[in-house]
């Protein structure tokens, strides 16, 4: 439970912060809590997937020190192992929830508009949010509700009022 609410309570803090590498910085936290508490109720295509994004985010941080051509090779190598966790741990269509808002969001995560990150957090928060609901865990899905209010809302107010 404690890791559900970490987990929680970190999702929510980096949807909010509008400087990307802080907001990765949370957000890998985010990875490592959500991975450990997949673990403890066993989902583990989230548990594995988890881990996976921790290490893809913590990466993400640094992508002005990486050149182009191996940050392209990093996102390809990531999406690969994704859809290779999928196949791995399949355990019924339910697998595909998380593997789909993986994927999506290390797209939109690899580049460096916080626009694409916050539309990120609605494809994350329904995926997720719907696979979580499998395995009866009302405190992530409660947190990925608040995921797509609070990334709905920050669209608006940095993508769509600015313009």
């Amino acid at each position: 439970m404690v890791f559900s609410i970490l987990a929680f309570v970190a999702l929510i803090l980096s949807i909010c912060i509008k400087d990307r590498k802080k907001s990765l910085g949370v957000q890998s936290l985010n990875c490592l809590f959500e991975a450990i508490y997949a673990f403890i109720i066993n989902a583990f295509t989230g548990a594995v997937l988890g881990i996976i994004n921790f290490i893809r985010t913590f990466i993400f941080i640094q992508s002005e020190k990486i050149s182009r051509k191996l940050y392209i090779l990093i996102l390809i190598i990531f999406e690969s192992i994704i859809i290779a966790n999928c196949i791995y741990t399949w355990n019924g269509a339910i697998s595909l929830l998380p593997t789909i808002g993986s994927v999506i969001r290390t797209y939109c995560l690899w580049q460096t508009n916080m626009k694409l990150v916050r539309i990120s957090g609605i494809t994350t928060g329904i995926s997720y949010g719907l696979y979580y609901s499998y395995y009866q865990s009302w405190f992530i899905v409660m947190g990925d509700i608040l995921l797509i209010i609070v990334s709905t809302i920050n669209i608006y107010k940095y993508d769509v009022k600015k313009k």
